[in-house]
C-alpha cells in the first residue's frame, strides 16, 4: 500500500508512529508509507489544529494510513472505494486521490481494523458496521457479498469544533436576518428541525444553535453515533447501540428518548430522525419540552412533510397524526442546500395543516 499523502510535515512522525503501532485490541495494522521527515514532537498538535477542526492527534492517528488524507485541509469525508482508490471530500465535493493505492486485500484489512478500533466486528457475518472512533469520527464498512465493488469504507470527519452562529454567519452559511431569527427562536426556546441533504451542515448548524442555549440549561442529546459537538457547559450524549452477533441487545433512539425524558431536560434534542423515534420526539414536544431540535434529511422544505410522514408510518402514525402533532411540536424549520461547494441556509418555514395533511410555508 503507498500512501504518500499531503499531509502537514510536522504531523507526519507522529501519525505514522501511531498508525503502524502495534495494538492488543485491534487486528494488526495495515502497513504504511514510513515519511522521513526531521520534525518536533511539540508542534504537532499546534499542525492538526490549524487543519483538523478540533481532532486530536490520537484520534487521527486510529484511522491508520487515512489519517494523513484526513489531516489534509478542510476534509469532512473520505470515501474508499475497494481496489478502485480514495476519494477525499474537502468541502467541494470527492475528488479522486491519486496519491492512494491499495488492492482489496488490503483496503479489507484495514476496514476490519478500524471497525475493530471502535469496538466492534466486521465479517461475513455483519458485513456492514457502523462505528465511532475518538470523539467523533464516523467510520462506516460495508464487506461482499453485500457490496459488488469490494470493500466499501466511508469515513465522516468532523470539520468544525465548537463553531458559533457569528461565525457561520461571516463565513456565508446564513445572512444577518436569519441569524436574528435563528439567535431569537433559541432564546425563546422555540422547537427547531433543521433539514437538508447529507453535507449540507445540518450537524454543524444545530451544535451552533445549541451552542446560543442559556448556560444553566440542561441538554440531553440522542444520536444514533455521536457526532455533535457543543461548547456548551451542561451538556450530556446518550448513543444508540447496535445488535450484537447473536441479533440481541440493540438500543434504538426511541428506548433512549424514553430514557432521556427521565433525565429532566431543558433541552431535548436528536441528532437525525430516521425512524419510529419520530413518534417518541412528537410526544415529548408536545408535552411541555420546549427548546427541543433535530436534523431530518430532505431534498427540499416542500419535500419536508412527506419525509415525516414516511417515517411516521414505521412507527404505526398515520398522515393525520403526523400532520397534527408536527403542526404543534415543531415552530421553525430551517433547510440547508449545498451548492458549489458551498453549504448555507436556503429557507426557513413553518409546519401548517393542509386539509387533514401536513404542509408547509416559508416564513
Amino acid at each position: 500500500m503507498t500512501t504518500a499523502s499531503p499531509w502537514a510535515p510536522e504531523v507526519r512522525p507522529y501519525l505514522v508512529e501511531r498508525a503502524v503501532s502495534e495494538r492488543a485490541d485491534v487486528a494488526p495494522p495495515v502497513e504504511c508509507a514510513r515519511p522521513r521527515v526531521a520534525a518536533s514532537r511539540p508542534s504537532v498538535a499546534d499542525a492538526l489544529g490549524a487543519t483538523a477542526g478540533g481532532i486530536t492527534p490520537d484520534e487521527l492517528a486510529l484511522l491508520g494510513p487515512l489519517a494523513g488524507y484526513a489531516a489534509s485541509g478542510p476534509v469532512t469525508d473520505l470515501f474508499l472505494n475497494g481496489e478502485r482508490g480514495l476519494w477525499v471530500d474537502r468541502g467541494a465535493g470527492p475528488e479522486h486521490e491519486p496519491s492512494w493505492s491499495a488492492d482489496e486485500s488490503e483496503v479489507r484489512a484495514l476496514a476490519i481494523q478500524l471497525i475493530a478500533r471502535g469496538g466492534r466486528h466486521v465479517d461475513e457475518a455483519t458485513p456492514a458496521v457502523d462505528v465511532r472512533l475518538g470523539r467523533g469520527i464516523r467510520v462506516h464498512a460495508v464487506l461482499p457479498p453485500l457490496s459488488s465493488s469490494g470493500t466499501l469504507v466511508s469515513v465522516r470527519i468532523p470539520r468544525i469544533a465548537d463553531f458559533p452562529l457569528a461565525a457561520l454567519a461571516k463565513a456565508g452559511m446564513l445572512d444577518g436576518d436569519q441569524e436574528a431569527a435563528l439567535r431569537r427562536a433559541v432564546s425563546e426556546r422555540r422547537n427547531i428541525l433543521v433539514t437538508g441533504a447529507g453535507g449540507t451542515g445540518k450537524t454543524t448548524l444545530l451544535g451552533a444553535l445549541l451552542g446560543e442555549a442559556g448556560p444553566k440549561e440542561r441538554i440531553v442529546l440522542l444520536e444514533d453515533v455521536a457526532e455533535l459537538r457543543i461548547s456548551h457547559p451542561h451538556i450530556v450524549s446518550l448513543e444508540a447501540r447496535q445488535a450484537n452477533l447473536e441479533g440481541s441487545g440493540r438500543i434504538g433512539l426511541d428506548v433512549l428518548l424514553r430514557e432521556a425524558l427521565r433525565m429532566r431536560p431543558d433541552r431535548l434534542v436528536v441528532g437525525e430522525c430516521r425512524g419510529p423515534e419520530l413518534r417518541e420526539l412528537l410526544a415529548a414536544l408536545n408535552t411541555g419540552h420546549d427548546g427541543g431540535a433535530g436534523t431530518l434529511h430532505a431534498n427540499s422544505l416542500d419535500d419536508v412533510p412527506a419525509r415525516l410522514e414516511a417515517l411516521g408510518s414505521t412507527a404505526g402514525m398515520s398522515p393525520d397524526a403526523v400532520a397534527r402533532q408536527a403542526v404543534s411540536a415543531f415552530d421553525l424549520v430551517v433547510h440547508l442546500e449545498r451548492h458549489d461547494g458551498r453549504r448555507r441556509v436556503r429557507q426557513i418555514g413553518r409546519f401548517e395543516l393542509d386539509g387533514a395533511r401536513l404542509g408547509i410555508a416559508p416564513c
